[in-house]
């Protein structure tokens, strides 16, 4: 028994770095053989493309105030 324990306080320790691997495992495992990390941020960068193209002279302006908010990321990094 340690020290720091009392009769109202019981120390209790839980190591999480085993069931955080595991978890990490199963999500692998779920995504499958197929999953393609790079395929998936390509297609997001194309899709953030897509939603701010076209944007009026108004909108463009509204985004880059968002831009150099830091509210969304810089064209090319999202």
């Amino acid at each position: 028994m340690n020290d720091r324990n009392t009769s109202d306080h019981q120390i209790f320790e839980l190591d999480l770095a085993d069931h955080e691997a595991r978890r990490r495992t199963e999500v692998l495992a779920a995504l499958g053989d197929a999953w393609d990390p790079i395929a998936v941020m390509e297609g997001e960068a194309d899709a953030y493309r897509l939603l701010y193209s076209g944007l009026d002279a108004e909108q463009q302006a509204t985004h880059d105030m968002l831009v150099a908010a830091g509210v969304l990321p810089a064209s090319g990094q999202g």
